[in-house]
């Protein structure tokens, strides 16, 4: 049994060693699957060895670092050198201006109130610096005519400021503040006016701006700065326009085929409006009879404003209206009895005429009236001393009567010499 048994022992053994075998097979298969497990794992290490790949290692890390610092230098000399452009760039250009869009936007209003802020001052500045101006006027006076004024002004120290009136009036109640002398001038901003400021001799100034003077042809509607007179003599004009002149009133006759004005005519007068039969007459005859220019109104001299024909006053002029207001302020002065200095001339006059007639009719006398006294006392004496001072006058009216009276006493002589020779007398 034992045999048996150690023989099938050893048939299980042999049988054990290939079912170990067959197990072992198995296993190997296992193996193989552990094989697998082995490639699973291999396919672990190479999905981390992928990553790892992804990721650099330390060496790939140095290696790509440096190659990362040279990189980073080119750009960064890259970027210098590109500054370095654009600086010479702006250096060349100037300064950069400012974007479009960050610029605020230029308006007609914006542009309107820095225009009156810059007249503002200029006149601010002008008002400061002189004392004296010329207020003109500058109707019908051209561009061409203002910049040949401006030229002649500089000589003498002129300068030539217009403006609006609401502006110069709102500058003049602000300077008048600081200097009330300038008030003033506010209730002559009116019209067309302008300023011609200067230190200087303000009768030269106004002599270089009245030479400057344009001739112009008369236009309807316009108000006439002159008197404008049509001198006689002949037109030129066909006797077919007869009917024109009569039309205006004008005296004329036809003088060798020609229309000939035979009094002078006086067609427009100073102040009026010119009417288009004037302006027709006078565009016929060729004529301009107006001078425009800048014309001085009124005179600004240390806080006083006078008319500009003040200036053209001279002494004898300025004399004669001065004894004229004397002469009557002493007529007011005698007529109410109040004395003043120019009166009291004629005030002791009257008195000493009262006191003559005083001492005449009483006894009192006094020096003055003692020699009166004596004339009316021993007017013989005074008649005898008259001819004598007046002698020589007369004798002389004597003489020169004597032979005025015998200048007649031969005429009859003549007569009757002439009247014996006609009856034969001789």
């Amino acid at each position: 049994m034992s045999g048996k048994g150690k023989g099938k022992d050893a048939k299980g053994g042999k049988d054990a060693k290939p079912a170990e075998e067959k197990k072992d097979a198995k296993g190997g298969k296992d193996a193989k699957g552990g094989k697998d497990a082995k490639g699973g794992k291999g396919e672990e290490k190479k999905e981390e060895e992928k990553k790892d790949a992804g990721k650099p290692g330390k060496e790939d890390k140095k290696g790509k670092g440096k190659k990362g610092k040279g990189a980073e230098e080119k750009k960064e000399g890259e970027e210098g050198a590109e500054a370095v452009k654009v600086e010479e760039e702006e250096a060349t250009r100037g300064p950069s201006k400012p974007m479009k869009e960050e610029e605020p936007e230029i308006t007609a209003g914006s542009r309107r109130r820095a225009r009156k802020a810059r007249y503002k001052e200029k006149l601010e500045g002008l008002l400061r610096e002189y004392k004296n101006m010329l207020l003109v006027s500058v109707d019908n006076v051209g561009s061409n005519q203002m910049q040949k004024i401006r030229v002649a002004l500089r000589t003498q120290g002129g300068t030539v400021l217009m403006g609006k009136n609401t502006i110069i009036r709102k500058v003049l109640r602000e300077e008048s503040k600081s200097n009330p002398k300038l008030a003033a001038l506010a209730p002559y901003i009116v019209g067309n006016v302008g300023f011609v400021f200067s230190n200087g001799d303000l009768k030269a100034v106004r002599q270089a701006i009245t030479e400057h003077k344009v001739p112009a042809a008369a236009r309807a509607g316009s108000t006439a700065p002159t008197d404008v007179f049509v001198p006689p003599g002949p037109t030129g004009m066909d006797p077919g326009q007869t009917a024109f002149f009569q039309a205006l009133n004008i005296a004329t006759k036809i003088q060798k085929g020609a229309i000939e004005i035979i009094n002078t005519v006086h067609l427009i007068k100073a102040g009026e409006k010119v009417t288009s039969s004037a302006v027709a007459l006078l565009s016929k005859l060729d004529m301009k009879p107006f001078y425009y220019g800048m014309l001085v109104n009124h005179v600004f001299e240390d806080g006083f404003v006078y008319k500009a024909d003040v200036m053209d006053y001279t002494n004898e002029v300025l004399f004669a209206k001065f004894f004229n207001g004397v002469h009557k302020i002493t007529a007011l002065s005698l007529e109410i009895g109040y004395p003043t200095l120019v009166s009291l001339p004629q005030h002791f006059a009257r008195a000493m005429e009262k006191l003559y007639a005083l001492s005449l009719a009483t006894e009192y006398e006094f020096e003055e009236s003692k020699k009166l006294k004596d004339i009316l006392a021993n007017p013989g004496a005074f008649a005898a001393s008259a001819p004598a001072s007046g002698g020589g006058g007369g004798g002389g009216g004597g003489g020169a009567a004597k032979p005025e009276v015998k200048e007649p006493e031969p005429e009859p002589e003549e007569e009757a010499m002439a009247v014996g020779g006609l009856f034969g007398d001789d």
